[in-house]
């Protein structure tokens, strides 16, 4: 077999002969062309195949993102939710604050106390270095400083709150053990402290308290609160009952109709302890009443007075 092969002018021509070998060059192109076919089949058959691969990481990026998304819109929604509740309760507390303020203003009042010593209206006077070592929580700077704030007023709140109430409560204690008022309900002073004319000898002596006069019957009471240390007889008082208030004051009530205490019972200031009578050295319904001090008898009508 001859193959004529012309030239771009024409103007010559070549002539291959390819004579007997011509099935193998037909082959050999056959398996060219096969063999490229073949290659760009498995080519589009592969980037197919491919597609669904890289379409379902494509779809895993983005749910992911998406994930992300709504992980961080809920978180801010749980920060904005917490801070809500901080910023309510921080009002509550404040609320708290100024309840208490008032509360230690009237007591101040009714202590009688000097309001500058108990100022409930201004902050605290503190100082000192930073010690720099106390972490500090990741929450809005207004009300991480309104919190801090209101610890320090609480703080000072608390300490003037419990100096007072130990104030008061001293008071209060030295307010019922203190002998103060009248040891009768009703009746009026017949004799007072002190040198007086003695009603059975007519000489001078010394009164070692004061009388008070009234109805039999009627109601004597302690004038403070304390033990009794005597309920009984005793030699010139009659019938008479002794009350141990401690630091070192003692009171006796005598010349009694009828004791009302056994001795070891504690009494209250108030409390009817005896009622009025005329036993003993008497010359007439009333009640002895002393005071003394250490030992020793002092004057009952200051003590009378500090109750008015």
């Amino acid at each position: 077999m001859q193959i004529i092969l012309l030239t771009k002018n024409a103007a010559t021509a070549r002539v291959l002969d390819i004579g007997r070998r011509w099935p193998l060059y037909a082959g050999l192109l056959l398996g060219v062309l096969l063999s490229t076919g073949l290659f760009h089949a498995g080519y589009l058959y592969g980037r197919d195949a491919a597609r669904p691969d890289l379409a379902a990481a494509a779809e895993r990026t983005r749910t992911a993102e998406e994930l992300r998304e709504l992980e961080a819109v809920a978180a801010r929604r749980n920060v904005d939710h917490h801070l809500n509740a901080l910023a309510l309760r921080l009002g509550e507390l404040q609320a708290h604050v100024i309840r208490l303020d008032a509360l230690g203003e009237r007591l101040t009042v009714m202590a009688e106390l000097d309001p500058g010593e108990f100022d409930f209206s201004e902050s605290p006077a503190r100082g000192g270095p930073e010690s720099g070592d106390a972490p500090r929580a990741a929450a809005s700077p207004d009300i991480e400083r309104a919190m801090d704030a209101l610890l320090v007023r609480l703080g000072d709140r608390e300490q003037k709150l419990t100096l007072l109430e130990e104030f008061m409560l001293n008071r209060s204690l030295a307010w019922r053990i203190e002998p103060s008022g009248r040891p009768i309900k009703e009746g009026w002073i017949s004799s007072r402290f002190g040198r007086r004319t003695d009603p059975f000898t007519g000489k001078r002596d010394r009164h070692q308290g004061v009388d008070f006069a009234g109805r039999s019957g009627s109601e004597i009471i302690a004038v403070a609160s304390g033990v009794v240390t005597w309920s009984g007889r005793r030699s010139g008082f009659g019938r008479m009952v002794e009350l141990d208030h401690g630091n070192g004051y003692v009171t006796r009530y005598a010349h009694n109709k009828k004791n009302l205490v056994k001795v070891g019972k504690t009494v209250e200031k108030g409390q009817s302890i005896a009622l009025m009578g005329s036993s003993g050295r008497s010359t007439g319904t009333h009640v002895h009443f002393e005071v003394l001090r250490d030992g020793l008898a002092v004057n009952p009508m200051s003590y009378i007075r500090a109750a008015r």
